[in-house]
């Protein structure tokens, strides 16, 4: 057992003189070529590239930026024009337009789409045309779709190619038709990944904001709604303005009916009524009595007839023993 440890010990020795001996030369090396250690920097966000790891810096991810905004402003045409100039300007265009020229509330709505880089500074440019009552930015990161579907679509080409060779090498007939809707169905799925890259490159590099211009007289609708709805008189409300629609509804299907009733109604009516007149018409009269006083009726040899008997006497009963 001793014999066993001092060799351990010695093979164990050697060893660590060996890994040290041999991890010297490696770290002399590149610290010759590296001035100021930089290389090896270099050296390992090369290798950590290779190795396919995410770069998370913001410039480099997809992300899809999409806003609504309204603003109040003393002339809404004037701004909706200020509006298209400033998208025009940064390279975008309108998606939408739809404006109501009323005096009263004059409104105009536009969808406007323009590039990624200059939506934020957009966005405050349009706040600057009036007095801004509501602004909404949302953004969803689609980097991890947007790499799938590069694989996706990479693979995707690489089995329409094999089935391309495949087919200009069939012999029968038979292999020549699955050979052929093979193809046919794979460069499908390669065209629908290729529009939903498509759809993801135009979302990610336009991005959208919609703004709403009002006037100075336009309602506060929205305000209203964030207010508290409960209460008597909203209650109140609530219900008169349910009655109102059902007696409304009641009313309409009562004209709706009306000139049937007028039309069939009337005549069943009458008809009713002189098969009543009829009928009374034909009824025979009742018979009618003696005037006065009438004698009593006479019974058989001319006497009054025999008073009516009255009911059999009961036997008594007897009383026992």
């Amino acid at each position: 057992m001793g014999l066993a440890a001092l060799l351990l010990a010695g093979c164990g020795a050697a060893d660590r003189d060996g890994s040290s001996a041999g991890s010297a030369p490696q770290e002399k090396a590149p610290a010759q070529g590296a001035p100021g250690g930089a290389a090896p920097d270099r050296d390992a966000a090369a290798g950590q590239a290779g190795t396919g790891a995410a770069d998370l810096r913001v410039d480099q991810r997809a992300i899809i930026y999409t806003g609504t905004m309204r603003v109040q402003v003393d002339d809404v045409e004037a701004a909706a024009r200020r509006a298209v100039a400033a998208v025009t300007a940064t390279g975008g265009f309108v998606g939408g337009d739809q404006r109501r020229s009323v005096s009263a509330s004059a409104q105009a709505e536009l969808e406007l789409r323009v590039p990624a880089a200059k939506f934020t500074a957009l966005v405050d440019e349009l706040a600057t045309y009036g007095r801004q009552q509501r602004r909404e930015i949302r953004t969803q990161d689609v980097t991890e779709e947007t790499v799938d579907l590069d694989a996706r679509i990479t693979t995707q080409r690489a089995r329409v190619d094999s089935a391309r060779r495949l087919l200009a090498r069939a012999d029968t007939v038979a292999e020549l038709v699955s050979l052929e809707n093979e193809v046919s169905r794979r460069e499908a799925d390669l065209a629908s990944l290729e529009a939903k890259k498509r759809r993801l490159a135009d979302l990610t590099a336009l991005s959208t904001v919609t703004v709403t211009f009002v006037g100075r007289d336009a309602s506060t609708a929205d305000d209203e709604q964030a207010e508290d709805r409960t209460g008597f008189m909203v209650g109140l409300r609530g219900g008169w303005t349910v009655f109102l629609a059902s007696m409304g509804v009641l009313l309409t299907v009562l004209g709706a009916l009306l000139p049937w009733l007028l039309l069939i109604g009337v005549p069943v009516t009458v008809a009713v009524v002189l098969l009543r007149r009829r009928r009374r018409q034909r009824r025979p009269a009742p018979p009618v009595g003696p005037v006065g006083g009438g004698h009593p009726p006479v019974g058989p040899g001319g006497g009054h007839p025999p008073a009516p008997s009255g009911p059999p006497p009961v036997p008594a009963t007897r009383s026992a023993p």
